[in-house]
């Protein structure tokens, strides 16, 4: 498979470690999209929306290849929360988390305009936060500056201490990558994974 049969619509960091976990040879371009939330959409929506806007916006210039897509969000007491962006941002998201439930949608696309295959899915995960104090948070931020991490953290490192369980069914999603299910549509795609 060439870097360019199979492209990552992304510029993550994250997104790239997880995809190069399926030993695969890809190539990884950031899309350029608008990514405004619409007041009529869902979470679910939205990043379902969005994965595929991304997958679309790099597909119309590699028609041949196979794209994928990813976005994510996290939703607490019925609001979406974005990447914070800064340290205060962070702070607060974290503080507004404690004791209570996060839920985090990834919504995935796969397309190959060559072929018009197009499958998208959205992933579900969920986070208990622990409760714990300012100085706990400010160093756990000092630590790992998640501020390019939805919700303010990385599950995949230091982040794991803020949480009092995790549910779901692939906890690759709640990193922004659900691989169990880009597995399966991958295949369906004709990209070989095993």
């Amino acid at each position: 498979m060439s870097d360019d049969s199979l492209i990552l619509a992304s510029s993550s960091p994250f997104r790239k470690e997880l995809l190069s976990r399926l030993q695969l040879t890809f190539a990884s371009i950031s899309p350029d999209i608008d990514e405004t939330h619409r007041a009529d959409e869902s979470a679910t929506e939205y990043v379902t929306r969005l994965a595929i806007e991304k997958a679309r916006a790099i597909a119309v210039d590699h028609p041949e290849a196979v794209v994928i897509g990813s976005d994510q969000c996290a939703l607490l007491d019925g609001t979406i929360l974005g990447k914070p962006g800064n340290h205060a941002n962070a702070v607060r998201q974290l503080q507004n988390a404690q004791g209570k439930e996060v839920v985090f949608y990834t919504g995935l696309a796969v397309m190959c305009q060559k072929t018009a295959f197009l499958q998208s899915a959205c992933s579900e995960f969920r986070v208990g936060f622990r409760q714990l104090d300012l100085a706990q948070l400010e160093h756990y931020l000092d630590a790992e500056q998640p501020y390019n991490c939805a919700g303010s953290f990385k599950s995949e490192g230091y982040g794991i201490s803020l949480f009092s369980y995790m549910k779901g069914d692939d906890p690759t999603s709640l990193v922004g990558l659900p691989l169990i299910r880009l597995t399966t549509m991958l295949e369906q795609a004709g990209v070989k994974v095993l």
